[in-house]
């Protein structure tokens, strides 16, 4: 999807958010952003999350649906090297997400250790325990903004304050915990090379239309589709207000989706903006990511369309 993005576009930054980094490595991850940057050079956010998808522990079943991750190790072309001291370092740093089953007494690699290779590969700084070196190209060097996806003041705001990265709080995940989760990586934060100072940036869901009432009728399907998430269903198709209108709710769904539903910015242009505008001053955050989904992906355009003219206005 990114390259598909990046080949369609000249001047737009492009990104994930996030990249889960319990279903893949850091090898696989800097080679393939690596590849990403070197055919569209200087565009490229690469955002890292913690999935709750964390390999498991030897001897024990995936779970249903999970993704075995491939080797990057056995991906690199090492041929008859592998038997080679600085290949079985790289493979040594490079299995830790790899399929259980196939790695027996050998732990899920630490999410701040993941990122500590990340960072590493990009920088060309990697060094296994033995001191062997390991260089990905393409990807060292990579003019790649490094970005921590993270919900709480857990280990994502801690790793971000700590490599003094930038750090994303998804309001619209989790709107209980965004000043926890902001205060934690401010208070973390050391400068680095990338950053002298805290950058953090803000998600919210929103649907805008040219009245209250329209933009209300046209989030209708939000709630059931949060609910589809939420209750580990699987995400459906977002339904349509008649759709929506048709379900026959639970206490018990209500309740599972109701802080979702309640933070959800939906109105007039000014309306949105004026919440939007209280979401910045209470996380002080330096930029907010919007998110509008609809059953209609015209009315998804002329949302971000409305959105945009009335705070360019401000």
């Amino acid at each position: 999807m990114l390259a598909l993005t990046a080949a369609a576009t000249q001047t737009i930054r492009i990104g994930s958010g996030a990249v889960q980094l319990g279903h893949r490595t850091a090898l696989s991850v800097v080679e393939e952003f690596g590849l990403l940057d070197a055919l569209h050079p200087g565009r490229l956010d690469l955002g890292l999350g913690r999935s709750g998808g964390r390999p498991s522990e030897p001897g024990s079943t995936p779970a249903a649906g999970a993704t075995p991750v491939v080797d990057g190790g056995r991906r690199t072309g090492c041929g008859s090297r592998r038997g080679t001291p600085r290949t079985a370092a790289s493979l040594a740093a490079f299995r830790a997400a790899e399929d259980p089953t196939a790695t027996a007494g050998r732990r899920p690699q630490d999410y701040a250790a993941q990122i500590d290779d990340i960072l590493a590969l990009l920088s060309g700084t990697y060094r296994a325990a033995n001191g062997e070196e390991a260089h990905i190209v393409p990807g060292e060097g990579a003019d790649i903004q490094v970005w921590i996806l993270g919900s709480s003041g857990g280990a994502s705001a801690q790793v971000a304050g700590a490599n003094g990265l930038r750090f994303a709080s998804n309001y619209h995940v989790s709107p209980a915990t965004v000043l926890e989760a902001a205060d934690a990586y401010r208070a973390a934060f050391r400068p680095s090379v990338e950053l002298d100072q805290p950058y953090v940036s803000v998600s919210a869901d929103v649907v805008v239309a040219p009245d209250e009432a329209t933009a209300r009728e046209l989030a209708t399907g939000y709630g059931l589709w949060v609910r589809s998430i939420r209750s580990g269903e699987g995400a459906i198709a977002f339904p349509t207000p008649d759709q929506a209108r048709a379900h026959v709710w639970s206490d018990e769904d209500r309740t599972l989706v109701a802080d979702r539903v309640e933070t959800q910015f939906v109105g007039s242009p000014k309306q949105v903006a004026d919440q939007l505008g209280q979401l910045q001053e209470a996380t002080g955050a330096d930029e907010l990511i919007i998110t509008t989904i609809t059953h209609d992906h015209a009315d998804r355009v002329r949302s971000y369309e409305l959105l945009a003219q009335e705070w360019e206005r401000r």
